[in-house]
């Protein structure tokens, strides 16, 4: 009998003889953007041109309510909204970060006091109300709660407790809203309280009973050396799925992608300016061949643009499709994108 992986190889040669028109059948959404800076009307008519249908945005709570009591400031989120809402784009918001009139970290999920909860819950409302009538229907609960750069400590008891109610809140306003898990990182180089590898703590989050109820679709990370690594991430994730008797559930790959330095063996998601082309169209050739069996709603690259002004992160610099700065200069990577999308690489 043939393995997942070899029937899996199959179809990726079998989509890649058939491109682009196999990825013009899939819903634009399909393709989406995890931008790294600010989203211009320029940005969004290269996406929409490059058969691009969505953009995952950021809503940090610290930044929308720095001061408690005082007034949501959702100017930084309507202007990108505003911007992809009015070239066609959806929108999967984010929302994280604590800010510190609750923890002195941002990273201390808000669940450890009623003033805790109530404060974040009423930061969730405000922000569903805010932006259900500019066409935002889906949400994501925290970013990589399984990693210690953004939730500490890593407890998959812990993001239940914050899910739950979340759940509840958002389906309160809008009942058709799709609520999805935090994007977990891949393989955190971290262990115990600082690290968990996403299936893991996925399945630990199964174990809450009926925390089924309290989701729609699960989040992956796929950041991986190569794309082998991608594929395990992706098939024991969705087996995961599956053994808690949840095929329903939606799998998005809400962040995915490679740098374009040539600096493999000092940052492991880094592979060069022909390599980040290469990993790009392997990925998403494997996505696209197994979607169905994967139940894949979305693939997000990170990201859109370089960013050499962002040093928290080793490899974020340099994984956009196009360089730093105010105009277009594309990357091999672009080009091998729209190739696989069948889009322009011009508006």
């Amino acid at each position: 009998m043939r393995s997942a992986r070899a029937i899996a190889l199959s179809l990726a040669v079998a989509v890649a003889l058939l491109a682009p028109a196999v990825a013009q059948a899939l819903p634009r959404s399909f393709f989406g953007i995890a931008p790294q800076t600010p989203l211009t009307d320029a940005d969004a008519l290269y996406m929409k041109a490059g058969r691009i249908g969505a953009v995952r945005l950021p809503i940090a709570w610290a930044t929308v309510q720095p001061e408690e009591g005082g007034a949501y400031d959702w100017s930084g989120i309507d202007q990108a909204v505003e911007v992809a809402r009015g070239r066609g784009l959806q929108v999967l918001p984010f929302l994280y970060g604590t800010p510190s009139w609750i923890a002195p970290a941002q990273t201390t999920l808000p669940i450890d006091s009623a003033r805790a909860r109530r404060a974040w819950l009423a930061f969730v409302k405000a922000a569903v109300r805010h932006l259900r009538g500019r066409g935002v229907h889906a949400w994501q609960i925290w970013n990589e709660a399984n990693f210690f750069y953004f939730a500490y400590p890593v407890s998959a008891g812990r993001y239940a407790r914050l899910l739950k109610p979340t759940y509840r809140a958002i389906k309160a306003i809008d009942r058709r809203a799709k609520v999805i898990l935090s994007g977990l990182f891949g393989n955190p180089d971290e262990g115990g309280r600082r690290g968990m590898d996403a299936p893991k703590f996925l399945a630990a989050l199964y174990r809450v009973p009926g925390i089924r109820r309290f989701f729609d679709g699960v989040a992956l990370h796929a950041h991986a050396f190569h794309v082998d690594d991608l594929e395990t991430l992706a098939e024991e994730v969705r087996a995961v799925v599956v053994g808690n008797r949840d095929r329903g559930a939606g799998l998005y790959i809400t962040e995915m992608g490679w740098g374009s330095q040539n600096d493999p063996q000092v940052v492991a998601f880094e592979q060069g300016i022909r390599g980040q082309a290469r990993e790009l169209r392997k990925a998403y050739r494997y996505l696209i061949a197994n979607r169905r069996r994967l139940n894949l709603r979305a693939a997000y690259w990170y990201s859109w643009k370089d960013n050499p002004a962002y040093t928290d992160c080793s490899f974020c610099d340099s994984v956009g499709l196009f360089r730093a700065g105010d105009g277009f200069r594309p990357k091999p990577a672009w080009h091998a994108f729209v190739a696989i999308t069948g889009g322009r690489a011009r508006p």
